[in-house]
């Protein structure tokens, strides 16, 4: 009987290890600015391989989604590209990167460089030819942000505008949206990132990134200190962070082991030593 028993508890106790409950995921959210997903995107890509059984969700939507889900605590950090206002509060900002905003043509458009005095009239509908600026005699296709981008933000504050001004023929949301629909006509016009545009321009993209006031539109400028419209990307949470997953992943993100991901996808990387 005592056999028996014993039979029977060992093969319980092995059926118990069988079908055993897998260990828990241990999971991250992290939301907003569409300039600052692809960084976040490899990121976690990376940090996931490193540590068995963590999962990092990246989704993007705009800065101001970045924030209302940080303080809402629908995500664990949010994304802007931006710095952090007044009315932020209680969240930190953590930044992690540097970008500029291009403004962006087809690249068969025989225009290289651009005063924003001149971006500022053709975003108002004043110059509504390309004639007018030596190109084809054609309308100018203005292609604008959506409400709730930091872009689009940072574009009105640096040309003096407000966003009731601005005769635009298309409204997107992403980068990548802005990139496809100048690809997709040569009369369009557009302000996207800076690292967005270079990466797609140097994989093919038939776009080109118009110099700024005499400044070239590109991430060498950014990094010199030289190109006038840029901007930090920040990843924000509540203060402080106390989740150690969170923490250890905050660490990574601006360690040296990314900086080569950061670079290779054309921002300017802020490393913070341990």
């Amino acid at each position: 009987m005592r056999c028996s028993l014993g039979i029977l508890c060992l093969l319980w106790c092995a059926r118990s290890l069988l079908f055993a409950a897998p260990a828990q995921e241990q999971k991250l959210m992290v939301t907003g600015s569409s300039t600052v997903a692809p960084i976040l995107l490899e990121l976690a890509k990376m940090y996931e391989k490193q540590h068995a059984g963590v999962r990092i969700d990246v989704q993007s939507g705009g800065s101001s989604r970045g924030v209302a889900d940080a303080k809402q605590g629908l995500a664990d950090f949010g994304m802007i590209s931006r710095d952090l206002k007044p009315e932020d509060s209680p969240l930190e900002g953590f930044p992690i990167a540097r970008d500029g905003i291009a403004i962006i043509v087809h690249k068969s458009n025989p225009l290289k460089a651009i005063q924003g005095a001149t971006v500022k009239q053709i975003f108002q509908g004043k110059i509504r030819s390309w004639k007018e600026l030596q190109g084809a005699d054609k309308p100018i296709v203005v292609i604008n942000k959506a409400e709730g981008r930091s872009t689009l933000e940072l574009f009105l504050a640096y040309f003096g505008l407000k966003n009731s001004e601005i005769k635009a023929s298309a409204v997107i949301g992403d980068n990548e949206q802005g990139i496809k629909m100048v690809m997709g006509n040569p009369q369009a016009i557009a302000y996207v990132s800076i690292g967005t545009a270079e990466s797609q321009a140097a994989i093919g993209a038939p776009i080109k990134l118009l110099s700024l006031d005499g400044v070239p539109a590109s991430i060498a400028e950014v990094t010199g200190g030289r190109y006038p419209l840029s901007r930090t990307l920040n990843l924000v949470a509540p203060k402080p962070v106390t989740k150690s997953l969170a923490r250890n992943f905050l660490d990574f993100v601006r360690s040296q082991e990314a900086e080569p991901v950061i670079k290779e996808l054309h921002f300017v990387p802020i490393v913070v030593p341990r």
